[in-house]
């Protein structure tokens, strides 16, 4: 089976790293597609509704890709996403949206938080991997109607900047701590991090620039929705 795979992943421990983020992108895809769908029911029109219901409906074709690139490797997609279900449904139930636009903003910020995380280490990948990861995590083009629809209710409603502006670094920091427990919980991907002898790693000083840069992307995105970060 492993001798078909391009030279990289014939590495069982660099496969094991790999089936881990694919199991945990594939799991957040799902849970996106989950949340989503429940945001839905919340939409005050029937136009939201169906934006609402097209951003989902990207989430489970994304899932459908990682679902099949895991089988090809060998993988049971479900015991590759069962490890991530514990830390992914706790980010959601600590951040339970209170009503539509928090729900709007959640969609927005804490799922680029995430893509923006699986794209950093996207780059230690293989060139087959790397193109799976960015593809599945591709702005679906529904970003312009969460701008526009959180600018609008803001300009009709000061006070509701402030409120929106807390629930974004709230997602932040919570996405931040289960990221971290995540990755002191599984091994495979401490060492893809880390690198090998023909991939470059992470040092100290590489992780945190990382990490600045994602904060920085975190707060252009709030900027985007006319909100402090």
């Amino acid at each position: 089976m492993t001798e078909s795979l391009p030279v990289a992943l014939q590495d069982d421990d660099y496969r094991e790293a790999v089936v881990d983020l694919l199991g945990a992108i594939a799991y957040g895809e799902l849970s996106a597609f989950e949340r989503l769908a429940e945001d839905a029911k919340l939409a005050p029109s029937l136009e939201d509704k169906v934006e609402i219901s097209a951003m989902a409906a990207a989430e489970f074709g994304h899932l459908n890709a990682l679902r099949a690139r895991l089988t090809d490797l060998g993988a049971d997609p479900y015991a590759a996403m069962r490890p991530f279900r514990r830390a992914i449904d706790d980010f959601h139930k600590h951040t339970a949206p209170a009503d539509w636009y928090e729900g709007l903003i959640k969609a927005y910020v804490g799922d680029g938080l995430a893509a923006d995380f699986y794209r950093e280490i996207a780059a230690y990948l293989d060139p087959d991997t790397r193109d799976l990861v960015i593809d599945s995590l591709a702005d679906t083009g529904h970003s312009a109607f969460v701008v526009d629809r959180v600018r609008s209710a803001i300009a009709a409603n000061p006070r509701l900047g402030g409120r929106l502006a807390l629930w974004g670094r709230r997602l932040m920091g919570e996405a931040l701590t289960q990221g971290q427990r995540v990755a002191a919980e599984r091994d495979a991907l401490s060492a893809l991090l880390a690198g090998g002898v023909d991939r470059p790693g992470l040092d100290l000083a590489a992780i945190g620039r990382m990490f600045s840069r994602l904060t920085e992307r975190h707060a252009e995105r709030m900027a985007e929705l006319g909100l402090d970060s």
